[in-house]
């Protein structure tokens, strides 16, 4: 299965304040998808296509932010208090309160929030991360199919033969194995959204997603 560039090159550093504004300033975005990383975006950008969606063409941009600690900034350069743009996000389960607070501070100061008033708000959780939700979904026999087309089976089955990795169960290596090449996790982000069937697809993508394009 071919990759576009985009998603096959090297990794790239987090957008700053300054350039993300340009970005969607130009883009004439009525959205800002805020993720974590490069990883994200290509996931998100290839469940898009899947659907037959243009989000630019939408306003929707998606904007990697360059992780969780950098959550408070973009939402007030982007949300009420900066461009005044819908918002939405991707984080990891663990980040929530990180989350929480970020939003807290930017969008509902005198809310007490919840679960489920992040979601409101348009931020959905992964667990544990982006790439555990893919493997989950896909099941790790799909995932190795699909590590397998990219002439990469081989070099997991090493992997997985590392004292470090014995013992572990193969979900927890694959997720692992993701992140030891730079620019890997990127190339899969897409590649395992693309394996995914109709109903495979993780909750959290399909509800960021609606909650982008609602705007």
């Amino acid at each position: 299965m071919p990759v576009d560039a985009s998603v096959s090159s090297g990794p790239r550093p987090p957008l700053t304040i300054a350039a993300a504004l340009g970005m969607l300033e130009d883009a004439g975005a009525r959205s800002a998808l805020l993720v974590e990383g490069w990883s994200d975006e290509a996931a998100l950008e290839a469940l898009a296509r899947r659907r037959g969606w243009r989000l630019p063409a939408e306003g929707v941009v998606i904007v990697p932010i360059g992780g969780v600690t950098n959550l408070g900034k973009f939402v007030q350069a982007l949300g009420p208090a900066g461009l005044d743009l819908r918002l939405a996000g991707l984080y990891d389960a663990g980040e929530a309160q990180h989350v929480q607070r970020a939003l807290r501070q930017q969008l509902a100061p005198d809310a007490a929030l919840t679960p489920a008033t992040v979601e409101a708000l348009g931020f959905f959780a992964c667990d544990a991360d982006l790439e555990d939700e893919l493997i989950r979904a896909l099941g790790s026999a799909a995932v190795e199919r699909v590590l397998a087309a990219e002439g990469e089976l081989e070099s997991f089955r090493r992997f997985q033969s590392q004292p470090d990795q014995r013992g572990r169960d193969s979900r927890a290596q694959l997720r692992r194995f993701m992140g030891t090449r730079a620019g890997r996790k990127i190339r899969y982000g897409s590649l395992l959204v693309e394996a995914l069937a109709p109903g495979q697809v993780p909750r959290a993508l399909e509800c960021v997603l609606a909650h982008a394009r609602s705007a």
